[in-house]
Formats: C-alpha cells, sequence, structure tokens
C-alpha cells in the first residue's frame, strides 16, 4: 500500500527597495547548500488545519508571523514530469521511499520585508532564481544564451521550438508575463536547470558559465516550480484583484505602487495610462499630505480605499505597458 505524505509550502512575497522578494531557508541537500521556502509535512494528528501548519512552520524556521495567506496550487500528478517533492523525511535525496508525495503551495503577501534574524533565513530577490523574467529595462541579457540552449535542444523539431518561441518571445513573439511555470518547465524538460540532473541522479550537465548565470539559481526539492507557480499566479491576479495593496504601507506614493506593480509583473509601465486607470477605479484617495523623503519633489500620499470591498465588486488594476 503506498503511503501518502503532503507537504507544505509557503511562497511569502514582499516588496525591498523597489524588488520583488521571496523569503528563504537555506538546507543542506546532496553536500549542497540551497535556498529553499519555509516548508514541513502536514501532520494528521498533530496539525488542526494545512493553514495553522503551515504558519507554524514559517515561524519556527524563520521567525516571520504570516499574514495574508491563500493556498496557491497542490501538485499530486503521479509521474509527473517535474522536480520531485520532498518534504523533509529522507535527508539526502528529494524522495520518501514508497511515498506518494503531495506539495501543497501557499502563497502570502506581507507589507514590509522585515529582516527576520532567524540563522539560514533571508529575502531573496525572485530576479535570482528567475532571470529571464524581469524585462523593466527591456529584453534580458539571460534570453539569449537561454535561446541558444533552446533551439539546440529543439534540433529543428517544428513542436519544440514552437514551444520555445511561444514561451521566451523569440522571434519577435510577444511575451506573455504569466507562463512562468511553463516557461521553467520547459527548461527543467530540456535538461538545462539544475533540477533536472539532481531528479536523474545525474552530474550536472557542463554548461558555459554565462548560460549558468542565465538560468538563475537552483531550490531544493519542487520549490523553484512552486515559486514560479506564485510569481504566475501573483501576475494574474493583479489584473483582476486589488491583490497588490496587501503589498504597500498604509499610506504610499503612486510612484511606489505603481514601481510594487513594475516589479511584480516584470515590465514597464506607462506612468499616465496607469495612473488614469487608478482614477477609474477609484480605488485609491489622495490623504492631503505629502511624502517628503521621496529624494525630489515631494509626492502625495495616498490610501487604498479598503472599504470599497465591500461596497462593490473589486477588480485589480490595469496594466498599461509601456510601448502602449
Amino acid at each position: 500500500m503506498t503511503m501518502l505524505v503532503i507537504g507544505l509550502s509557503a511562497v511569502v512575497v514582499a516588496i525591498r527597495d523597489g524588488e520583488a522578494v521571496v523569503l528563504t531557508v537555506r538546507h543542506k541537500t546532496g553536500g549542497a547548500d540551497f535556498a529553499g521556502l519555509p516548508f514541513g509535512p502536514f501532520d494528521p494528528d498533530g496539525h488542526r488545519t494545512f493553514e495553522l501548519a503551515l504558519r507554524a512552520f514559517v515561524t519556527e524556521q524563520t521567525r516571520f508571523n504570516l499574514g495574508y495567506v491563500e493556498q496557491l496550487y497542490t501538485f499530486g500528478d503521479k509521474g509527473r514530469d517535474a522536480p520531485l517533492a520532498d518534504v523533509g523525511l529522507t535527508g539526502e535525496r528529494p524522495r520518501v521511499g514508497g511515498a506518494r508525495v503531495i506539495s501543497v503551495g501557499y502563497l502570502a503577501l506581507a507589507p514590509a520585508a522585515v529582516d527576520t534574524h532567524f540563522p539560514g533565513s533571508a529575502w531573496r530577490p525572485w530576479a535570482r532564481f528567475f532571470p529571464w523574467e524581469d524585462w523593466r529595462a527591456g529584453r534580458p541579457p539571460a534570453l539569449a544564451p537561454i535561446e541558444t540552449a533552446l533551439r539546440a535542444w529543439a534540433d529543428g523539431q517544428p513542436a519544440r521550438l514552437a514551444r520555445a518561441r511561444l514561451l521566451f518571445a523569440l522571434d519577435q513573439a510577444p511575451w506573455n508575463e504569466e507562463r512562468v511555470l511553463e516557461r521553467y518547465e520547459l527548461l527543467y524538460e530540456a535538461g538545462l536547470v539544475h533540477e533536472a540532473a539532481r531528479d536523474r541522479d545525474e552530474p550536472p550537465a557542463e554548461q558555459p558559465d554565462v548560460l549558468k548565470a542565465a538560468l538563475g539559481e537552483p531550490m531544493i526539492s519542487d520549490h523553484r516550480r512552486i515559486l514560479a507557480t506564485a510569481l504566475g499566479r501573483l501576475r494574474g491576479k493583479l489584473k483582476y484583484r486589488p491583490v497588490v495593496f496587501e503589498l504597500m504601507p498604509e499610506a504610499f506614493t503612486l510612484s511606489a505602487l505603481q514601481r510594487t506593480v513594475e516589479a511584480l509583473a516584470g515590465v514597464p509601465l506607462h506612468k499616465q495610462n496607469f495612473r488614469r486607470a487608478l482614477e477609474r477605479a477609484e480605488l485609491v484617495e489622495g490623504l492631503g499630505r505629502l511624502d517628503a523623503e521621496t529624494g525630489g519633489r515631494p509626492a502625495e500620499l495616498f490610501r487604498f480605499r479598503r472599504e470599497v470591498l465591500d461596497a462593490r465588486p473589486v477588480s485589480g488594476l490595469s496594466l498599461p505597458l509601456l510601448r502602449d
């Protein structure tokens, strides 16, 4: 009889210095030291609910107390061609012998990246794990070596080439910022990311340094897959729910709000069109005072009109791209 093991992982997101950061913990796996998400196995006897267990894991491993939390996704397909899950029961290998492992990911949003002061825990930029996802300054340099590697993997096969073009915006194809998970899984399928060789018990493939850097930092277990899911989900949510305000302080400038949205979406926005969309949505209101800490001309402070959530259906923010 196959044993069922449920692992819980938390993607805790905040904004620091204009960058989207995620709370990580350090783990030693196979003699190497990799970052991972706060996680642990669900104990049906000791834990009343998944969420309470998750909150306990995060506090225990980082000394950070979660606020806004929602269930992200459940990874449990038998024989799935994706990073193998490890819930911390085997030590060296990302497997539980004879067990079916179910990974349940949660997304948590924090208004500030408060230092945890706990050994091994740190806030790390999302771009460290997905360098190809940040288009705020134009097409990322990481895409050039990745394109070369994907074309070599495709080896002229039309189906493979079509997927690479669609997902990584090759040959002037449009960029879809929400398809983060599909891009990571293609790199895994192509055997390019570190986790692919690890799960096959093979040494990492020899790669040029420029490609290694472009592929980002690996994570333990299936945590980079869970992180990719969270990034794609959050980018989608920006457009249909005002979830970005969970990451903002009580008072903020419109420039700070735009920088936060850009850091999450990974694309530059048109300033005037973004502000017009905010006015139409009636989600913010001025506080009648200025922020003197902007370093330049003082800017007006605003607040999120949270009361509108109870008054009417509320959508997210329009993302007018700079090129529009």
